[in-house]
C-alpha cells in the first residue's frame, strides 16, 4: 500500500478552534430555519410551534424529516427557491416508488464541489494528479459531485462512469491514473480482475463510497490495487458525496460541520446519544438553498466523536456505516444487517468477500440463505468451507442460517452501481 500524507483544500476551515465552529454552526442554523419558515409553507407549518434556537442543544426541539417527508411533496414541495432558480436537479435511486428529488442552486453547486474538493485533498489526493472516476453519472450525485469537487482542488479527472469494466482496466492501464473513485464493491471487482495477469495499478489513494463496506474489505482492496483505500460518505437528501470522507490518517470520517450539523439519536425514541455511542446519523444543512433539510434521519447507524483528528482537523469524525436502521433483516426475531454478514465471512480462509443474502418464507417461518463463494488461491474443495461459513454465521448472528458454496464468480458483482446484496423473497 502506498503511503499517502493528509493535505488541506481549506485549512482555516478545517482547523478552525471549536468555539468559533460552534458559533459559526449556530449562526448559519438560525439562517437556515428562517430560509424554511419564509419560503417553505409545509415546513414552516410542520415547525411552527418550535421557537427559534439560542444554543445548538435547541436543535433537539425541532422534529425529524425523513425520506417519506421528501416524497410525499414530490417533486418539488419542499424547495425554498422557484425552479428558475435551480442549477441542477439529482434524484435518489430509491428502489420503489418515486424517487426522491433534490436541487442544487449555484451556490449549492460551489458549496457541493468545496466539500468533495475538501474530502479528496484530506484523504492525500494532490493537485496534478488524474482522478479516475468510476461513479455514474446522471441523476445519482456521485458521478457529477466527485468530478465537480476534483476539479474545484485542481485534480484532473477520467469521467469514466460505471461498467464496462474491460475498457475501464484499459484506461487504467493506459492513463495511469494516481486516484480512483468509485463504490467499494465495484474496487473490489476491479482488484480480483487486476490480480488475474492485468496491469500493476498505478493508483496511490482509492476514493469508495455510496453503500457500505468494512474494515476488512478496505484490507482487501488495499492489498489488490495498492492503494490508500479512504471511505467517503454522502446522501442526495443532504448534498451528496462530501458529506464526510477520512483522511488519508484514516481513523473516522470528517464531517465538514461548517456545512452539515450532525446528531447521534437511538432509533427508538430518537433521544440523543453521547459521543462513542452507534445510533442513527441525523443531519441539519446549515448552508443549502434550494433544499435545506432540517434534522434529516439518514436512518445510517454510526458513531461520533469531536475530538481532535491526528492531522489537525477540528470537525466532529464519524464512524464506518455499521449497518442502517431500515436495511434491518428480521430473521425467526433476530435482527441481521449485511454488515455483520459481511465481518464474519472475511474471518473464515478461503471465502470471498463476495455474498449475496436470500430470504425466503417456509410455511410461517422466514429462512436466510447465504451465498458465498471460494477465493481464487483456494485449492481444496469448495463445499468444504460451508460448515465454518455456517459457524461463523451463527457465532455472529445467534442465528442458523443455509450456506450455499458457489463457485468463484458466481455470486454477482458490481458493475459500477451499488451492489443489492438482498434478495428478499418473501415479498414474490
Amino acid at each position: 500500500m502506498t503511503d499517502v500524507t493528509p493535505g488541506f483544500h481549506r485549512p482555516d476551515v478545517e482547523r478552525m478552534p471549536r468555539p468559533e465552529l460552534e458559533a459559526l454552526q449556530l449562526e448559519r442554523l438560525r439562517s437556515s430555519i428562517a430560509r424554511l419558515r419564509a419560503h417553505c409553507p409545509p415546513m414552516a407549518e410542520r415547525i411552527a410551534d418550535v421557537p427559534d434556537p439560542t444554543s445548538l442543544d435547541d436543535l433537539a426541539a425541532f422534529p425529524f424529516l425523513r425520506k417519506a417527508d421528501l416524497r410525499e411533496h414530490y417533486p418539488f414541495g419542499l424547495f425554498t427557491v422557484p425552479k428558475h432558480e435551480l442549477a441542477r436537479i439529482h434524484a435518489s435511486s430509491g428502489t420503489t416508488g418515486k424517487p426522491t428529488v433534490v436541487g442544487y442552486t449555484a451556490d449549492d453547486l460551489d458549496v457541493f464541489a468545496e466539500c468533495v474538493a475538501r474530502c479528496l485533498r484530506g484523504a492525500g489526493i494532490e493537485p496534478g494528479w488524474l482522478l479516475h472516476n468510476a461513479y455514474g453519472y446522471g441523476l445519482f450525485t456521485g458521478g457529477l459531485g466527485l468530478h465537480g469537487g476534483a476539479e474545484a482542488a485542481g485534480i484532473g479527472v477520467v469521467p469514466v462512469s460505471g461498467g464496462n469494466t474491460e475498457r475501464q482496466m484499459m484506461l487504467i492501464e493506459d492513463f495511469a491514473p494516481e486516484a480512483i473513485c468509485c463504490t467499494p464493491s465495484y474496487a473490489l471487482t476491479l482488484a480480483e480482475l487486476l490480480g488475474e495477469g492485468g496491469p500493476d495499478s498505478p493508483m496511490k489513494v482509492a476514493v469508495l463510497g455510496a453503500e457500505p463496506w468494512s474494515l476488512r474489505m478496505r484490507h482487501a482492496i488495499e492489498a489488490g490495487l495498492g492503494v490508500a483505500a479512504v471511505n467517503i460518505y454522502g446522501l442526495s437528501e443532504v448534498i451528496g458525496p462530501g458529506v464526510s470522507c477520512e483522511t488519508a490518517d484514516r481513523d473516522g470520517l470528517v464531517i465538514m460541520e461548517d456545512h452539515f450539523l450532525p446528531e447521534i439519536v437511538d432509533p427508538e425514541t430518537g433521544e440523543r446519544l453521547p459521543d462513542g455511542e452507534v445510533g442513527v446519523l441525523v443531519l441539519t444543512s446549515l448552508t443549502k438553498q434550494a433544499l435545506p433539510v432540517l434534522r434529516y434521519w439518514t436512518g445510517d447507524l454510526c458513531s461520533l466523536t469531536r475530538e481532535p483528528s491526528p492531522c489537525g482537523r477540528t470537525h466532529a469524525r464519524m464512524s464506518f456505516v455499521v449497518g442502517r436502521a431500515d436495511d434491518m433483516l428480521v430473521i425467526r426475531g433476530v435482527n441481521v444487517y449485511p454488515s455483520q454478514v459481511e465481518h464474519a465471512l472475511l474471518t473464515v480462509d478461503g471465502v470471498s468477500p463476495h455474498f449475496q443474502l436470500v430470504v425466503r418464507r417456509d410455511g410461517t417461518l422466514d429462512t436466510l440463505e447465504v451465498r458465498v463463494e471460494p477465493t481464487d488461491d483456494h485449492t481444496g474443495d469448495p463445499a468444504a468451507l460451508g460448515p465454518a461459513v455456517v459457524e461463523a454465521l451463527r457465532s455472529t448472528l445467534g442465528l442458523g442460517v443455509s450456506v450455499t458454496v458457489e463457485a468463484a464468480g458466481a455470486v454477482p458483482r458490481s458493475e459500477g452501481g451499488k451492489l443489492a446484496r438482498t434478495r428478499d423473497l418473501r415479498e414474490l
